[in-house]
Formats: structure tokens, sequence, C-alpha cells
């Protein structure tokens, strides 16, 4: 009996041990919580801790770089966390700052504005015209009839000295009938007092006097003279070599004197008529040489040079005309062909940075400066000559400073840079009463609001097209129309047919950026009436 008593106190003190030692086991053993020991989470705790006290949080920003601050923790429409901003990463007034992985992220690149020589380049839309020192009219002098063409067509070449029409008149007719009774009464009278011969003398060169009036050419006057015989036609020929450009005559048709019946232009060299922009006139000057393309001619080059800058500005176009002259000795260059002109300007040195590095929003020209690893500042530019690939810069930059070349736009989505630019205009108006210490006030509102229904979506080109009601702002009537996005995060969870109210701002001229998306809260269906519950098997 003994026996057995000690045998059952030896088993249950056994089993004590044993729970007691699986109880410590369990306390003192590392606890494995999401693949980390609990001992080395705990460890870490008061690090971490350590660390959060020692950086005060400021405010929290905006995930997607909004101009909008929030002084406790929060979540965006699109359900993401506001990022908390320390004492010490706050950037001043009027910089925009980037974490480096963000600015490589962004391809952000800088270049020096540097002093360097600017051959600046001035491109204009012209059109080949006839010399106007180079066009002929062949207008007789005297009254007359057509008899006979022998140049019976616009367009048509003709050769100096070549015929062009007969024609016949009385005048002419008479001219000729007075030399030869001059030239006979001198014959008759050799004999006879001086003044008598000098008289007879004085009515044949009158004679010859009218006929070379009336552009009769020597040849043709010599033939008359020699002949003794007035002759009843008279052949007209062409000045010069040309193109007939203009015909009025017809066989057969009177004119009168002065009336034009030929135009002939050589067109061996030609004028080209470029207009040049009046922001740009100031470059150009006379003798610099030009190279003109001539859309019917893509693989010829064609030079010549400034000839002359016209005195008028075209109100309409705001263009002053600039006179080039071209040989063309093929005759390919035909009056009315149109032209682009790349005349070489006014050749500068002075301080210069790349076009790209230009931010141009109509009103002022603004480029990104870097004052340190990814802290930017906007600054206003007076610009100059623009060049190929630099531009002048007059005011607002030194010699030296880094400006963003590259990635400036994105730059520019990135951190709101338009609300940048107009805090530095003027300093918001802000409510003193809800002003909190430490948590810089809210930008105004940049932008346009609107609410629409979502008719499609780009993800890959990230752009979406909205159908959507008036615009009060931009007093605009309800549309559709295709939007790009500051980034794609803003289409995760858009749907096509999803109702949405969004904020868009105008980046460029026709360029409509969408900076902020939220689903659009929807009244909930009417609920139905409730059916009427059946009796309860108690009320019977």
């Amino acid at each position: 009996m003994k026996t057995s008593v000690l045998v059952i106190i030896s088993f249950a003190a056994a089993g004590v041990a044993a729970g007691a030692g699986y109880w410590w086991g369990a306390n003192s053993r590392p606890a494995v919580h999401g693949g980390e020991p609990r001992v080395a989470a705990a460890a870490a705790e008061p690090a971490s801790a350590g660390v959060t006290k020692n950086r005060k949080v400021l405010y929290y920003r905006n995930p997607m770089g909004l101009p909008d601050t929030s002084p406790a923790p929060k979540k965006d429409p699109m359900g993401m966390d506001y990022i908390p901003v320390y004492e010490g990463e706050e950037a001043p007034a009027g910089q925009i700052k980037l974490s480096t992985e963000k600015t490589q992220k962004l391809g952000v690149r800088t270049e020096p504005a540097q002093i360097r020589a600017l051959d600046s380049v001035v491109r204009a839309a012209g059109r080949i015209e006839p010399d106007e020192r180079r066009i002929f009219a062949v207008a007789p002098k005297f009254e007359g009839w057509i008899e006979r063409l022998f140049v019976n067509a616009t367009g048509e070449p003709v050769r100096k000295g070549q015929p062009l029409f007969e024609v016949y008149s009385p005048e002419l007719v008479s001219v000729q009938q007075e030399y030869a009774l001059a030239t006979q009464g001198l014959a008759a009278l050799k004999d006879a007092y001086p003044e008598a011969r000098t008289s007879m003398q004085r009515l044949a060169e009158s004679s010859i006097m009218r006929l070379k009036n009336w552009d009769i050419s020597d040849e043709q006057i010599r033939t008359l003279t020699q002949s003794g015989d007035p002759k009843r036609t008279l052949i007209f020929r062409a000045p010069v070599n040309g193109i007939v450009m203009e015909k009025k005559a017809l066989q057969g048709m009177r004119f009168m004197p002065g009336e034009m019946l030929y135009q002939i232009a050589d067109l061996t060299s030609v004028w080209v008529l470029a207009d040049v922009f009046e922001q740009d006139i100031g470059q150009v000057k006379v003798g610099a040489r030009a190279k003109v393309a001539i859309t019917a001619y893509p693989d010829a080059a064609f030079e010549g040079r400034i000839t002359y800058i016209y005195p008028t500005l075209k109100a309409e176009t705001r263009t002053v005309p600039v006179r080039l002259e071209i040989a063309n000795p093929a005759g390919r260059l035909k009056p009315a062909m149109f032209a682009q002109v790349e005349m070489a300007a006014t050749s500068a040195k002075g301080l210069t940075i790349p076009k790209g590095a230009v931010i141009d929003s109509g009103t002022r020209r603004i480029v990104l400066v870097q004052t340190a690893e990814g802290r930017f500042v906007p600054r206003d530019v007076k610009l100059g000559i623009r060049g190929e690939n630099y531009v002048h810069v007059l005011e607002g930059l030194n010699e030296n400073e880094q400006v963003v070349v590259a990635a400036n736009f994105l730059i520019d989505a990135e951190s709101n840079l338009k609300a940048v630019l107009d805090g530095l205009g003027s300093a918001p108006k802000t409510d003193p009463a809800a002003a909190q210490p430490g948590v810089p006030a809210a930008r105004p509102a940049v932008g346009h609001q609107a609410e629409g229904k979502v008719e499609s979506i780009d993800r890959q080109a990230g752009s979406i097209s909205i159908s959507h009601g008036p615009v009060p702002s931009l007093k605009w009537p309800g549309m559709t129309m295709d939007f790009e996005v500051a980034h794609a995060g803003l289409l995760e969870g858009i749907k096509p047919g999803a109702a949405i109210a969004f904020e868009f701002v105008e980046r460029k001229p026709g360029e409509w950026v969408i900076t902020r998306i939220e689903g659009k809260r929807l009244a909930p269906p009417p609920k139905k009436a409730a059916a009427a519950a059946p009796a309860s098997h108690a009320a019977h």
C-alpha cells in the first residue's frame, strides 16, 4: 500500500515539474512574429521611439504633391496616407525640395549658365516673285490696229528681238510720208539758199525724232529712210529675253497710245519675299546670307542675299517683308512658289542657357535654379536673342548658376510650381483663427474643378476621357474631352463609367492636366418598404 502511494506521488511531482518547465520555456524562448523574433522587435521599439522623439513632426503633406497640408495624420481621397514633414526637412518659402530618389526618378539634369557667342538663325516663310526691275511692258505710244500676232499665248518664252506682233497706224504712215517729202525737198534745194535747205533739213530730222520717240528701233528707221517709200505696217519686237507673263493683244484689235499689250519678265534672277516676325526683325541685316528651301525641290539647296528690308509692317500678321535675290539660270524657281527661308542673324556674345531650361507661361519666362542637392528655386528671367539651341539671358541669372535643363516640367507637376510662383508674387490671405503653430498655411487652390463620368482610360499614355459638366471658372459648357494626368497613381482604382470629381490645370496652352481625382459619392438608392413580418406562432 505504501509502495503504491509513493509511486503515485512521484508521477505527480514529475508532471508538475514538466508543466513548470514548459511554462518557463515558452516565456523565455524568443517568439516568432511575422518572421522576426519578438525580443528583437521589442529591442527595436525603444530605438525607433528615441529617433521619433528627437524629430518633431511639423505637419503632414499631400502624398501626390498637391498644395494641401494637415496638422494631424489623415488619408487622401485615394486612401493614401499623408506624409509627415519633420523639423529641418521643410523647404524655405518659394523653394522646391525633392528627394534624391525622386530627382533620379524624374531624370533631372542641370547645366551651368555660361558666356558664349550666339549665332542665331531667323526662320520665315516666303514666296518667289519676279524681279520687278526685270519686268518689261510692251505698250505702243501711238494709236493703231494689230494685224498679225507672232506670239499668241501667255507663258511663251521669247528672245530679245523676236517679233511679237505687226501693227498698222495712220500716224506711222504720215510720219514716213513727212520724212520722204523732206528728203525730196533737200535734193531739190541743193542749189537754193542755205536758210531754205536748213528748214527742210529740220523737217526731216523732226520726222526721224518722232519715230525714235515712238520706240522704233534704229534698224527699222534706217530701213524706212533708205527705201524712201512709206510702209503700211510695222513689226514690234521683244525688248528682252524672258517669259510672257501677260498678253492682252488680240489679232485685229485696236489699241490706244500707252495701252499694255504684252508683259515680259526676265526670270534668270528672282526675288524671295520673306515675312519676318516683328520680334525677329532686329536681328536681320542687309547683306546677310540666307538659305532657301523650296517644297518642289526638297533635295536642292538655294542660296541668296538679303538686299532690302521693307520700311512697313503688316498689321494683320505683325510681319515685315524682307527681300532676297536668288540666281535662277535654269528657270526652276517659278513665281508664287512657297519657300522656307533661314537667315543668318546678328551674332552676339553674352550669358546663355539651353532653350529647354525656359518655362514659358505666356506672361513670364521662368527657369529652375538648383541651389543645393534636391533644392530648386524658380526665378524670372529676361531673354534676348534666341539661337539654334541656346538663348541669351539679359536679366535674372549669374554666370555658372546651375539651371534645370531636363525634367523641369515634371518638377512643375510634382511640386505644383504654379502655386509656388503665385506665392512669390503675393502672400496668400489666411484666417488667423484657423492658423496653427508649426503648420504652414495652405496655399490657395490652383486649377479648376469639375464633375463627370469616366468614358475611357489609356493607362499607358497616362490619359483619361471624361464627360464632364459645366466648368464655371473657365465658362465651359458640359462636354467630353481628353485630359492628361500628373502621374499614373491618379488612375488607380478608377474605371470607365465611374462618377468622379476632379481638379485640373493648364500646364501649357491646350494641355489640360488632372492633379486630383476622387470618386463622387452617389446618392444611395431609395429603400424599399419592409415587408410585413409574418405573425408569430406565439400570437396564435
